[in-house]
């Protein structure tokens, strides 16, 4: 939706909810890139018949790590901070509590997360009560985005197990205060979930579905938006990639997971990696493109891109991490094409 408010402001804040006939992947492709008066939203996949407990261990493990790897983007001046040195560790202590004093967060918990993220991630949090670890979390995954609530996407597997997914669920928006949408399959006979009919935007009931690439993939446990001038911090392959380029002076300009507007009217799009003076698109593929709704999307916005005057380059995530080197060597090549001036003859 390009104007007033997107189908994200309809289901009830910090409440379950259960988003009636509508695809999770669908969703997917309309969340990105995360629209701006949206909540921070992540989608999880859980595997199938857990217990309440390990539903909501399961999540909040996943965004231990998330949080880690989003680091230092929810604590502001940790960017600064050389690494972790015993000075380094201090000063992110330092900042974690004056974070803290100035806002919603617990200190001890916001404290532990820096050093445990400055130190390169680990064993999470489990020292602290689940409670605090949900709420905590939670602010840290807003405060990341610079949003001021969450929301968790959450797919609905097949088969038994939905009343521990659902009371996982309340636990989660009734201690962490995130808006729970749980969506793609059926709640059976859970009948106190409000059910909600969203109204989608034109451009995602008019995507025809693609042909999916064999078996429809799998979604990633956790899921999370990427930030803006950074590689995907979930994503190898784009770490991978820039770890190629970073060395090399013709790879400057280059920009990651920023937008691009092509239309005032018109859905406006994420690329990957972008030489916006040079009119290049690099997009790096992981298993969610092959997804009928991703795939569909995928071709007609290669079409604008390619309208627009850029050049669109795919790799898969298998390619760009069998040979990082190899997909830099491509992609110089049709930077230095892009770069040569045309001469008539």
């Amino acid at each position: 939706m390009t104007s007033g408010v997107g189908w994200w402001a309809e289901p009830p804040s910090g409440q379950v909810c259960f988003l009636a006939d509508v695809d999770p992947s669908l969703l997917s492709v309309g969340l990105d890139p995360l629209p701006a008066d949206a909540p921070a939203i992540v989608r999880f996949c859980p595997p199938p018949r857990l217990g309440v407990g390990q539903y909501i261990a399961t999540f909040l493990d996943a965004l231990d790590r998330a949080a880690d790897s989003l680091f230092p983007a929810w604590l502001p001046g940790a960017e600064r901070l050389d690494g972790p040195s015993a000075l380094g560790i201090a000063a992110a202590r330092a900042i974690a509590a004056r974070v803290s004093a100035q806002s919603d967060h617990f200190g001890p918990f916001l404290m532990a997360a820096a050093e445990r993220s400055l130190r390169g991630g680990g064993a999470g949090s489990p020292h602290f009560p689940a409670e605090v670890r949900a709420r905590g979390l939670g602010l840290i995954l807003a405060d990341a985005y610079r949003r001021s609530s969450v929301a968790i996407l959450l797919d609905v597997p097949a088969g038994p197990g939905v009343n521990a997914l659902v009371a996982a669920a309340e636990w989660l928006a009734e201690h962490g205060r995130f808006g729970v949408w749980l969506a793609g399959g059926t709640l059976g006979g859970v009948d106190r979930i409000r059910t909600i009919r969203i109204t989608l935007p034109s451009e995602l009931t008019r995507l025809p579905p693609g042909e999916a690439d064999g078996e429809e993939p799998r979604p990633p446990l956790l899921t999370y938006p990427p930030l803006a001038g950074r590689p995907r911090a979930d994503s190898p392959a784009e770490q991978a990639l820039e770890r190629a380029l970073a060395p090399h002076d013709w790879a400057r300009g280059r920009r990651w997971n920023e937008e691009l507007s092509w239309h005032v009217l018109g859905k406006s799009y994420r690329l990957d990696l972008f030489w916006p003076d040079d009119g290049l698109v690099v997009e790096v593929d992981g298993d969610d493109h092959r997804g009928r709704w991703k795939y569909a999307d995928d071709r007609l916005r290669d079409a604008r891109l390619q309208l627009l005057g850029h050049d669109v380059l795919r790799f898969t995530n298998e390619q760009v991490l069998a040979d990082p080197s190899a997909a830099a060597l491509t992609i110089q090549r049709l930077l230095l094409l892009r770069r040569t001036p045309l001469t008539q003859k």
